[in-house]
């Protein structure tokens, strides 16, 4: 603090009164010894980001490591063999017996001489038919397609005759059908239906 000599008795002095200058920058001192505000906690918001973020990356990652590992166990598809027996000639009545067309998409057709398999795939555009026994003809559902009860067709835009299947007897005696032979009767070429004799089996 500034002190002035009194111009009074005694020379005493009298002290001088503080400048505006030094009264306005007071608060700016007493702010800055003051005491320090309190800062707010932003870590734990941060910390959940970043747990959130790896949490996502390591998923991905080990998303693409299993599917990694998919390809050292490929799938395989189980289907029925295309070679079967459906039985003896004896168990099979005249006309046609759909018993195996949902199992083996086949009709076993019984004549009174030859017995012989139908493999039920519209030759127009691989539709299966339906048996119609009113009207004693195969149906196709798809186009109209017409069969007879041999397979030959007669109505409707098919082609050509649905397939047969190859059959055989086993030393048991019972059917062996196999539908990964088929026997055609494409138009204007010889037709395999009388051709090969297995075709067809010989039954009395």
């Amino acid at each position: 603090m500034e002190t002035t000599r009194s111009p009074g008795l005694g020379g005493g002095t009298i002290p001088k009164p503080p400048s505006k200058a030094k009264l306005a920058a007071k608060p700016a001192v007493v702010e800055a010894v003051g005491v320090a505000k309190p800062q707010s906690d932003e870590k734990p918001p941060l910390t959940f980001r970043r747990r959130l973020v790896w949490t996502a990356v390591g998923g991905f990652l080990i998303t693409n490591f299993l599917m990694f590992l998919r390809f050292f166990f490929p799938r395989t598809l189980f289907e029925p063999s295309s070679r079967f027996r459906i039985g003896y000639p004896a168990d099979f009545s005249l006309g046609v017996d759909e018993r195996f067309k949902q199992s083996h998409r086949i009709w076993v057709v019984r004549q009174p001489d030859k017995l012989f398999v139908v493999y039920a795939k519209c030759t127009h555009l691989g539709c299966t038919p339906n048996w119609v026994e009113t009207e004693n003809k195969y149906k196709c559902p798809c186009h109209g397609s017409g069969y007879d009860m041999e397979g030959r067709n007669f109505e409707g835009p098919a082609p050509r005759p649905m397939d047969r299947a190859h059959v055989e007897f086993d030393a048991d005696g019972q059917i062996v059908v196999d539908i990964a032979r088929l026997y055609s009767c494409p138009p204007g070429a010889p037709c395999q239906f009388e051709t090969d004799p297995n075709s067809y089996l010989v039954v009395s």
